[in-house]
């Protein structure tokens, strides 16, 4: 269980928070950032995590933000995903995040507490994978901004006491065909079997995946097989799949075989939607 005695902060700076995290951290106090908190609660119920501390970012503006800059939309880290959906500046990331949880929790549920969750889905990661986003992170040696394919391999790779501020992603992308498919088992609502995210870019598609694996992941081989028009579609599907850089779950959602079984009509699905745009 999560401790009474939790100490609780806000600070309105990035700067401040990422000093109140080490000298938190100096104390011994176990800091950890918070914006929706969903997780830790949830992971502190299963004494999974202790913090002795919490660092509520969303006072931070710069973590608020979700608006067009020039040729580029910025979306902050602290927004709850409900925010973004009804916003809808980038519709992928709306379709995406929509199949999270139900409404209710996507109230709590923030784009940053997804993204860098211990959950394995992490579902709103993908059409930042897919857009070749930036992602704006904060630590002890101040901001930076690295592409998501150096920082993101299968979670996000933050050091001690970094946090993600934002994310930009390109205009180009935001308004580009896309397909964005979550197949559940049974259930309207719950943990997925499989989602899948694709865009379509210069008539090559690019695919993302979610509960395929036991990380979210885009793999550049698995698109080359996919694109190889000369190929029937069933083999080029069939090639894709001999491309999963990871094991195929199996779990109570469902078998290994049978979320491949889903993956090949999933793939099937959007191409022929894709292609034919």
């Amino acid at each position: 269980m999560l401790s009474a005695d939790i100490e609780y902060y806000r600070p309105a700076t990035i700067k401040a928070a990422t000093e109140l995290f080490f000298s938190l951290k100096g104390e011994n106090k176990r800091p950890v950032y918070y914006s929706g908190g969903t997780e830790i609660l949830t992971l502190g119920r299963l004494d999974l995590i202790q913090p002795g501390a919490l660092i509520d970012i969303k006072a931070i503006k710069e973590c608020l933000v979700f608006e067009f800059d020039r040729n580029n939309l910025l979306t902050g880290a602290a927004l709850p995903l409900t925010y973004i959906e009804d916003a809808n500046l980038f519709p992928l990331l709306s379709a995406t995040s929509m199949g999270i949880a139900d409404h209710t929790a996507r109230n709590k549920i923030t784009l940053g507490g997804n993204l860098c969750g211990q959950i394995f889905y992490r579902e709103a990661v993908l059409p930042f994978l897919l857009c070749d986003s930036v992602v704006t992170i904060a630590g002890q040696n101040g901001v930076e901004s690295l592409p998501i394919g150096q920082i993101f391999n299968q979670t996000f790779q933050l050091a001690e006491g970094q946090f993600i501020i934002q994310i930009m992603t390109e205009r180009r992308y935001v308004d580009l065909p896309f397909v964005s498919i979550k197949k559940r088992q049974q259930w309207e609502t719950g943990y997925p079997l499989l989602t899948v995210a694709a865009i379509k870019v210069e008539n090559q598609l690019r695919f993302a995946f979610s509960g395929l694996c036991p990380f979210p992941f885009r793999s550049k081989e698995m698109e080359d097989e996919l694109n190889k028009a000369g190929l029937s579609l069933p083999e080029r599907v069939k090639r894709a799949i001999g491309h999963i850089p990871g094991p195929v779950l199996h779990d109570v959602e469902g078998s290994s075989e049978y979320r491949l079984f889903v993956l090949e009509n999933t793939l099937n699905e959007i191409i022929i939607e894709l292609e034919g745009r």
